[in-house]
């Protein structure tokens, strides 16, 4: 069966976000597994807001490893502390770089990036099982209503995630 979003993209950012979540919502409502899930949720945000990169590194025992993502290649592992991912992970909060080329550690894994937007994804127990990573060919690009839409969309990974586990 295809799936299609219907989003306006001529619509404002925070008008396309608030398109996307419902439709997302009820694409990962029927399906129990979480890797599809994911996938859907990562093309879904890329096709409907442009980014250059969008994915999900997940913790697997003292690092983050890549799960499903859209876009370039990107690094298969992170150190926790490392790069902006790894220090969303140590500092347990939202970052938005505006230029990361400036920040100290900064991961290159594409050359294209220049902002960035990363965002702890939790269990239900409130401990980081991952990291929502958007990252944009444009230099301050990530606003509050960024932080704003995909914090709901961080919820709707951790629910897919949660629930593929019981």
């Amino acid at each position: 069966m295809a799936e299609d979003l219907i989003i306006d993209h001529n619509a404002t950012r925070e008008n396309r976000y608030e398109q996307l979540i419902p439709q997302l919502s009820s694409l990962v409502s029927g399906e129990s597994s979480w890797i599809a899930n994911l996938g859907n949720i990562m093309a879904g945000i890329k096709e409907s807001m442009g980014f250059l990169w969008v994915g999900v590194y997940l913790v697997e025992n003292s690092e983050l490893v890549l799960g499903p993502f859209q876009g370039p290649v990107a690094c298969t592992r992170i150190a926790k502390g490392k790069g902006v991912c790894g220090t969303s992970w140590l500092e347990d909060r939202i970052l938005i770089i505006p230029d990361v080329e400036v920040f100290p550690g900064h991961i290159a894994c594409s050359s294209a990036s220049k902002s960035e937007i990363v965002l702890p994804i939790k269990d239900e127990n409130g401990e980081i099982i991952g990291i929502l990573d958007v990252d944009s060919i444009y230099p301050n690009d990530f606003s509050a209503i960024d932080q704003k839409y995909l914090s709901q969309i961080s919820e709707l990974i951790e629910s897919c995630l949660v629930n593929a586990n019981k």
